[in-house]
């Protein structure tokens, strides 16, 4: 597993995406609990919160669909946050794991370690021998 440095850029992000969140929590109801910030390779910056409900969605998810929407497709790093949790930040779940990998495969994803550290590693290190799509070939 590779680690990336934590940069103050990518401090910055996090601050991103807890403003975010602090904008739309939705305290009692749970609808928008956490946030996600994403830095395109261009230096962008989008944010979302998650939306909750029978079928919902989480904060990455969301980020991701409003980067895309905006043209962007080189994605650099994500985070997603929550002000109660250990450094504010918390790891994304299987479903966006997989998401992040087929749509950015090369992004990097800042989460705590086991002892509590911030880190930032690549999606492929979050989901070894992870589910690729299939290529029929007919001959």
């Amino acid at each position: 597993m590779i680690f990336y440095e934590i940069t103050h850029a990518d401090k910055e992000l996090i601050t991103s995406a807890l403003k975010t969140l602090e904008k739309n929590f939705d305290d009692g109801i749970y609808n928008h609990t956490v946030g996600a910030a994403l830095r395109c390779k261009n230096g962008k910056i989008y944010t979302g919160v998650n939306c909750d409900g029978i079928h919902g969605s989480c904060a990455e998810y969301i980020t991701v669909g409003i980067a895309i929407s905006a043209g962007e497709r080189d994605f650099d790093t994500i985070v997603a946050v929550h002000d109660k949790a250990e450094n504010c930040v918390v790891s994304p779940c299987g479903n966006c794991r997989q998401m992040l990998l087929e749509y950015a495969p090369n992004i990097k994803v800042i989460l705590n370690d086991d002892n509590g550290n911030l880190i930032k590693v690549g999606i492929k290190d979050l989901l070894p021998f992870a589910w690729k799509h299939v290529v029929v070939v007919e001959e």
